[in-house]
């Protein structure tokens, strides 16, 4: 205490009192004298003051920096507080007052100051101290699924109303109490904890900083979704996603069956095909585990392909067998398929039969690929067609089974009959195998000569030689002389199947073509040797040479032929006027010497 005095002016006394301690009746008391406050919250600093009678108390009010010497400043005039400063007291001995909205640099000593009419001051030495503070949430940065964590909501401070806590989690009220004071006990730690957390005291606006929950766990709910969804078409660009929730995010492996095809969140296949009608899965693996995606079935739709008709069974068919054809072809959606016979339908489905077969039934059949009406591939019709042909039933007897190649010779040597080779569709023509444009054939072996066996197909009931030229020849049109300026016609006489092509060949040079070569106003330059060339697919043969020799009779040329009188004697027999004369020998010639 000290006291400031100014003859001849009256006393004056300037107290300064410590806290408890009272000089005769002057004082002021702080109740309490420690306040801890949080930040944007409302503080009543209460106190009572007493001065001796015979005083009137004249001016009250707070401040926060006492000076000896000069007048302290009135907290109700700083621009600071003045707004949220209200004096509960009175002059009398309440001294109370109210602070709203108190912020962290409103922490300070703040003193209660009162002047009476005699000019007497004080000032409550020491005063009450105000700690504003704020509110942190204290938390491990990572914890793992099933770990035990506390939170804590911590202060600068011991706050000195009685405090009841409230946490938040990602801005909403926690609904469940788990808090004990000023902490959150978070027993097993689930994943679904995670979140950012944030604390508050009941009936303050103050809410702590939000601090994130970090909580790891192993992969769950792995999924894989397809894009586009709905059918895919061949072509088609494909992307697989996978739906993975994990801490931290995990690394992703896709599989393709069992082998190991790329990684990445997402699998992309562009123009895809139907090759990559597989099952599909993604692996998803982080530090603290490993899960799989169930898989997922990529299909593939493409339109029919490799189409072929297959006959059941193989080999010769007789009338009076039953006979199955099958339509075999790769396709997604599995194609519709129609069987069509010359232009008409005669039936549906993979199989079509046939009971008692006959020869009507002979004939090209097709099947016909359809695609479904869900199949968004490019619409392709797809025919594969194949003649079935039907032996007569009185040909049964001559069948030989040749299905294997320890039965062929026992087949060549057998009497002729009709032969099959299983699905190489092999015939045996004598020592010789022959194959038929590569394509299934029925095959059947015939004979004009004990030597010479020939390859037959049963076409339309009828035995149809297939065969290279032979016994080719010529046959000279006209008999006797032809006299320059006749016409003579050379005709090529060729066995073969199919028809053969026809070349005549004078010498060594081609003079003309067809069966029949012809020569008009024949003249002795067109003497000499004439064959014809017959060939088809299957070979080529030439005729013997014919000779064409011109001879002069009297200046005028003749068509000579050897005749014969007897069997080692032959001569030249002239046609003259259709009257043959022998020459050579005891042969003459009219008005001629002898030759």
């Amino acid at each position: 205490m000290w006291v400031r005095m100014a003859p001849p002016l009256p006393l004056i006394f300037f107290l300064l009192m410590i806290h408890g301690v009272s000089s005769d009746d002057w004082g002021v008391s702080y109740s309490p004298s420690h306040i801890c406050a949080l930040k944007d919250s409302t503080v009543i600093m209460r106190c009572t003051y007493r001065y001796p009678t015979g005083h009137q108390i004249k001016k009250v009010f707070w401040t926060n920096e006492p000076k000896k010497g000069d007048e302290s400043p009135d907290l109700s005039n700083d621009p600071e507080y003045s707004q949220r400063l209200q004096y509960l007291g009175d002059k009398q001995q309440n001294c109370t007052v109210r602070l709203s909205h108190v912020t962290l640099k409103n922490s300070h000593m703040y003193y209660f100051r009162f002047i009476t009419d005699k000019n007497m001051k004080w000032t409550g030495v020491p005063g009450v101290t105000l700690t504003v503070t704020d509110l942190q949430v204290e938390s491990p940065e990572r914890v793992t699924e099933g770990d035990s964590v506390t939170l804590r909501c911590k202060s600068n401070c011991a706050l000195t109303d009685r405090a009841r806590f409230i946490w938040y989690r990602n801005s909403q009220p926690l609904t469940e109490r788990r808090d004990r004071n000023n902490e959150l006990l978070l027993q097993s730690v689930r994943r679904e904890d995670s979140g950012r957390y944030s604390c508050a005291v009941d009936g303050h606006t103050h809410i702590s900083p939000a601090v994130q929950l970090n909580v790891m766990y192993p992969p769950r709910s792995v999924s894989v979704s397809i894009s586009p969804s709905g059918v895919i078409v061949e072509g088609d660009s494909v992307t697989l996603n996978c739906i993975s929730d994990s801490n931290p995010p995990a690394e992703i492996s896709w599989f393709k069956g069992g082998t190991f095809v790329g990684s990445g969140r997402i699998y992309s296949i562009s123009k895809i095909s139907s090759d990559d009608s597989k099952t599909y899965k993604c692996k998803s693996i982080n530090e603290h585990g490993e899960k799989y995606s169930d898989a997922v079935t990529l299909n593939v739709m493409y339109s029919p392909r490799s189409v072929s008709v297959s006959i059941s069974p193989s080999g010769v068919i007789v009338e009076g067998d039953s006979v199955s054809l099958n339509c075999i072809s790769d396709s997604n959606p599995p194609a519709e398929i129609r069987w069509i016979r010359g232009g008409m339908i005669v039936g549906s489905g993979r199989i079509f039969s046939i009971s008692k077969i006959s020869s009507d039934d002979s004939g090209e059949y097709k099947c016909k690929m359809h695609r479904s009406s869900e199949d968004r591939s490019e619409l392709r019709e797809c025919l594969e067609n194949i003649r079935l042909l039907v032996l007569l039933d009185r040909y049964r007897s001559a069948l030989v089974s040749c299905g294997d190649r320890s039965a062929r010779s026992r087949c060549i040597s057998n009497k002729p009959g009709v032969f099959v080779f299983g699905a190489t569709a092999l015939a045996v023509a004598g020592q010789h195998e022959t194959r038929w444009k590569g394509k299934p054939v029925l095959s059947k072996l015939v004979s004009r000569t004990n030597s010479e066996p020939a390859l037959a197909l049963a076409l339309n009931q009828h035995p149809v030689l297939v065969d290279p030229p032979r016994n080719v020849s010529v046959l000279m049109s006209g008999s006797g002389v032809i006299v320059e300026g006749d016409s003579v016609t050379l005709n090529c006489i060729s066995d073969s199947n199919p028809p053969a092509e026809i070349s005549w060949i004078k010498g060594g040079t081609i003079v003309g073509s067809g069966r029949i070569y012809s020569i008009s106003k024949i003249s002795s330059d067109d003497s000499g040797e004439y064959k014809c060339k017959s060939t088809n697919k299957h070979g080529e043969k030439y005729s013997d040479a014919v000779t064409l020799n011109v001879i002069w009779w009297k200046g005028k040329p003749v068509l000579s032929k050897l005749v014969s009188r007897t069997n080692s004697e032959p001569a030249l027999a002239l046609a003259l006027n259709q009257h043959p004369v022998l020459v050579g020998g005891k042969g003459t010639l009219p008005g001629t010497s002898q030759c």
